[in-house]
C-alpha cells in the first residue's frame, strides 16, 4: 500500500511543470521561457544556416578558379564568420547574465540575449542570399 503514494509522488516529481510563457508569474517560469524564446530563434538560424551554406557553396561553384588569389572562398569564409560569431554571442550574453551573476535572474538575462542576438544573425545571414554574387 504505501508503494502505490510513492510511485505516485515520484511520477508527479519527474514531469514537467506546464510553464505558461504568455505571462510568466515566477522566475523559474521566466527562464524557462526564456530558454524557450532561445531554441526557436536557433531552430529559425539553423534554418536560414542551410539556406545560406547552399547559395555560398554554388557562388564558390559558379566562380571555380576565376578568383584563384589564395584567399578562402564564399563558403569557408561564412563558416568562419559563423563560428566566430558564435564565441562571440555565447560570451556575450554570459557577460550580460554576469549583471545577476549567481542570481535565479541569470539564466533569464543568457537566454533572452541568445534569442535577441540569434535573431539578428539570422536576419543578417537572410541578407546575404538575397547580395547577387
Amino acid at each position: 500500500m504505501i508503494v502505490l503514494p510513492l510511485l505516485l509522488a515520484a511520477q508527479a516529481a519527474s514531469e514537467t511543470p506546464q510553464w505558461n510563457c504568455a505571462d510568466p508569474l515566477v522566475q523559474q517560469e521566466m527562464n524557462y521561457c526564456a530558454h524557450q524564446d532561445f531554441l526557436v530563434a536557433d531552430a529559425e538560424l539553423n534554418a536560414q544556416w542551410k539556406l545560406v551554406a547552399e547559395v555560398m557553396k554554388q557562388r564558390d561553384k559558379d566562380v571555380g578558379d576565376m578568383l584563384d588569389d589564395g584567399r578562402p572562398g564564399y563558403f569557408q569564409t561564412l563558416l568562419d564568420g559563423q563560428r566566430a560569431w558564435l564565441r562571440y554571442r555565447d560570451a556575450h550574453c554570459a557577460s550580460e547574465g554576469y549583471l545577476a551573476r549567481g542570481g535565479s535572474m541569470e539564466p533569464m538575462l543568457v537566454g533572452f540575449c541568445k534569442a535577441s542576438l540569434t535573431r539578428a544573425r539570422t536576419a543578417q545571414l537572410r541578407e546575404l542570399t538575397e547580395i547577387e554574387g
